[in-house]
């Protein structure tokens, strides 16, 4: 019994050097651009050692690759938490609101973020490949939401919602951030809403 709260302390201890290292990484990839930054600039900014950074990361790569990883998992509880009554539509454009509000809220920093993930080759094939990954945990819950039988649905659903929340990226990132991401998504959802909630009865064809 006494344990857990040791247990619980050390787990925020090492979030809170994890979110320092993340946050000083991700301003200095942005700023400098990735190829310029090195793990030594990084540690100095956080205020840690490089041991410590390689205890959390196996490179400076493993830095943006974790942001899409936690960006995933909150994109995927979000539509969780969805009332299984609500609309497709409706639970999805949810729980894509989620990093996309995280874009409003710190709009600088998220926009010099976003701005290198959709520039950095490696980067952005990194996080093609978490997209994939993502929609196949969409997928996952879609299914458990409706029930067996949905077939190609759920699969299909969830590529659609993503490559909205893409689409929203890239304009958003492409203004300069002068337009609202939270309005883009609104308008993303709306062209695919008929499709995202189709007549019952096709769900299971």
């Amino acid at each position: 019994m006494t344990s857990r709260p040791e247990i619980s302390l050390a787990e925020r201890k090492r979030r809170l050097v994890s979110d320092e290292l993340t946050e000083a990484a991700l301003q200095l990839l942005a700023v400098k651009g990735f190829d310029l930054v090195t793990v030594d600039e990084i540690v100095a900014a956080a205020g840690v050692s490089k041991r410590t950074f390689f205890r959390y990361f196996a490179s400076k790569e493993d830095v943006v690759v974790q942001f899409l990883a936690d960006m995933g998992t909150g994109i995927r509880a979000e539509l969780a938490a969805r009332p299984v009554e609500e609309p497709p539509s409706e639970a999805l454009r949810h729980a894509i609101s989620i990093p996309v509000a995280a874009c409003g809220d710190h709009s600088d920093r998220a926009l010099r973020v976003v701005r290198l993930i959709l520039g950095t080759p490696a980067l952005h094939a990194r996080f093609l490949e978490r997209q994939a990954q993502w929609r196949d945990e969409l997928a996952q819950e879609l299914t458990t939401r409706m029930g067996s039988g949905v077939d190609l649905y759920p699969r299909l659903a969830a590529g659609m919602a993503l490559t909205a929340f893409d689409a929203v990226l890239h304009r958003w990132s492409d203004s300069g951030g002068a337009e609202d991401p939270a309005e883009l998504t609104d308008r993303a959802f709306a062209v695919i809403a008929p499709a995202l909630d189709p007549p019952q009865a096709a769900v299971g064809r």
